[in-house]
């Protein structure tokens, strides 16, 4: 089965509709570009254009809409549509969300929560399971932003991804703002959190900017990918590539969406610490 192949241990841009014409004209250095498969699910200009860009850059796909937490079947017409896309675009990584999205085969367009439990985790692991039989591929499973939690769930988030991993060989995405987002809002140790995750199974990491809400009178905090990265989340960033090393880092910015210059800036300052995390590995291997 095919893992991560071809992606840089660089930061790479989420590519959103208003920027693929001006990167195509002006063919900028950043190393890699990550976009949703369900727009491009649908063929005509939109996939011209990804063909065109993916001859171009490496490509990851990251998906919003498997549902792999749904008590349900996956839908096998929109796993049969990322399939074809798939080996249309050849992209080197696919990603999924730890969340579910349908019932009734409705789409409720949330990445809703899931409760950490045996159960839980039988039914994501079958699903996994099925998307990465019908891909021929390993997917990476990234960890949700969390507002609330289940009073039943059994084990930490963690947790339950580290044995997903174990159970299925796929990897994991690490949202390093999600884990600050939750963090907050939850009241845990975000380092705690990234020293419970596989090492070995880490294949990308995200960054986002986040808003603070008022929620009679007390801050939570929206993972609204809407602003630049902030300060707390740098912090955690560097505090992750240390036991993980250099790993693909995206920028990710979905509403209010800035010049192409912005994020290109924002993927140089992710750089610089891939930069000096990849030193520190030189130096310690030649310790």
């Amino acid at each position: 089965m095919n893992g991560t192949h071809n992606l840089p241990a660089r930061a790479g841009i989420g590519l959103r509709a208003p920027h693929v014409g001006e990167l195509l004209a002006r063919r900028p250095a950043v190393p890699w570009l990550e976009v949703h498969p369900e727009n491009y699910m649908s063929g005509g200009p939109a996939l011209a254009s990804l063909e065109t860009v993916r001859r171009e850059y490496p490509v990851s796909l990251h998906g919003v809409g498997l549902s792999l937490g749904t008590a349900g079947d996956i839908d096998a017409r929109h796993l049969s549509r990322l399939r074809s896309l798939v080996d249309r675009v050849e992209p080197c990584l696919v990603s999924e969300h730890l969340s579910w999205s349908t019932v009734g085969g409705a789409y409720l367009n949330h990445l809703l929560p899931l409760p950490y439990t045996d159960e839980t985790l039988a039914v994501v692991t079958d699903h996994i399971h099925e998307v990465q039989d019908a891909l021929g591929r390993r997917i990476l499973v990234e960890n949700p932003s969390s507002y609330l939690r289940f009073r039943h769930s059994s084990m930490a988030e963690p947790h339950f991804l580290a044995e997903l991993a174990r159970r299925t060989g796929c990897g994991l995405l690490c949202d390093v703002n999600n884990i600050y987002v939750s963090a907050w809002n939850l009241g845990f140790d975000a380092e705690s959190y990234l020293d419970a995750l596989p090492v070995s199974a880490i294949g990308e990491i995200h960054l986002a900017g986040h808003v603070a809400n008022d929620a009679d009178g007390q801050t939570i905090l929206i993972d609204d990918h809407g602003s630049r990265v902030a300060a707390p989340v740098w912090k955690l960033y560097q505090r992750a590539l240390a036991p993980f090393g250099p790993v693909p880092t995206l920028i990710e910015w979905d509403t209010d969406i800035p010049a192409l210059s912005v994020l290109l800036g924002e993927a140089a300052v992710a750089d610089r610490r891939l930069e000096e995390a990849a030193s520190e590995d030189d130096h310690a291997c030649a310790a």
